[in-house]
């Protein structure tokens, strides 16, 4: 057994693996980073990329078009997102109440939209995917090439979000907006800067990037959606984010190592190892809360993380 996993062929495999299943945890903790920058935190990013993966597997399948099933993807991701931004922002809701409450609201609306528009099939409706694109050159580097540059554009895509991300954040007016609204919201309505608006923003964002995140399930990683096809990987994303510290960069790397707990409880138990079948499932989730664990004491959240603004509060 240990011959089969101690291989250079096993070894690219599994690297080649991270990447592809840290995508989908990466889209969305980047999209976070906006949200919680600016003092909302959102627990219903599951429900989203849930909302997500039907609405762009649905229409990429009613057009015949991927790049418009992952808009729209983008576009219901927003649109179930600007329910939380409602009830946290507008009516001031509990924000860990209305997260957790969408999260189950969103499986719900998902499957049946899922059943209204494909009825109950004998074999599940599916879609080709994106294909792999081989990078000219460099997807011939030995162990490299197929590690880095032999995935679909979205993968490329999503890790392009790194850069962007850290961008708007750090190098732009938006971005010292958001940092301001999410430490002292008070002094950034002195200046007239609009906290809601400003918020509201940041969560739409937020939905954005989970709709691309939940699209990709369904349309670039498998070809069909399933009601579990997230698998918790909303809840991963949030604790990607505080393992980050609120860094692009950080996150990339905590999503990658959530990618490769991932993708090595599936290589190993392809090699039919001799472990229980539920503890390795269990591997990706373990190092959510190990990492949470380390991380928490030297997280450093916003000021005015969950709580509500009011200008008639003092």
């Amino acid at each position: 057994m240990l011959s089969n996993i101690f291989t250079l062929g096993f070894l690219v495999s599994l690297l080649a693996s991270t990447i592809r299943l840290a995508t989908p945890i990466l889209v969305p903790a980047l999209g976070q980073i906006f949200t919680q920058k600016a003092g909302i935190l959102n627990l219903g990013v599951e429900g989203t990329m849930t909302i997500g993966a039907v609405s762009g597997f649905s229409v990429a399948y009613l057009t015949g078009n991927l790049w418009i099933g992952i808009l729209g993807g983008i576009i219901f991701g927003m649109l179930w997102s600007l329910l939380m931004a409602c009830l946290s922002i507008t009516m001031k809701a509990n924000q860990v109440i209305a997260g957790i409450g969408l999260n189950i609201l969103g499986a719900g609306v998902a499957v049946y939209a899922y059943r209204v528009i494909f009825g109950i099939q004998k074999l599940p409706p599916q879609v080709e995917t994106f294909s792999i694109i081989n990078i000219p050159l460099l997807s011939d580097i030995p162990i490299i090439g197929p590690i880095f540059f032999q995935h679909n554009i979205l993968v490329y895509l999503g890790f392009l979000l790194v850069p962007i991300t850290w961008f708007v954040l750090e190098k732009t007016t938006f971005g010292l907006k958001i940092k301001a609204v999410g430490e002292h919201p008070r002094a950034a309505d002195s200046k007239g800067i609009s906290v809601a608006k400003i918020r509201y923003s940041a969560v739409l964002i937020g939905g954005a990037y989970a709709g691309a995140a939940g699209a990709f399930m369904t349309i670039a990683y498998l070809n069909q959606f399933t009601e579990a096809i997230i698998g918790g990987r909303g809840y991963i994303a949030i604790s990607v984010v505080i393992f980050s510290r609120f860094i692009p960069k950080r996150s990339m790397l905590g999503a990658l190592l959530f990618g490769f707990a991932s993708a090595l409880q599936m290589r190993l138990q392809a090699l039919g190892i001799n472990i229980a079948n539920q503890l390795l499932l269990m591997l990706p989730y373990i190092m959510t809360v190990l990492a949470l664990i380390l991380a928490s004491k030297k997280s450093e959240i916003p000021s005015a993380y969950t709580i509500p603004y009011s200008r008639l509060e003092r």
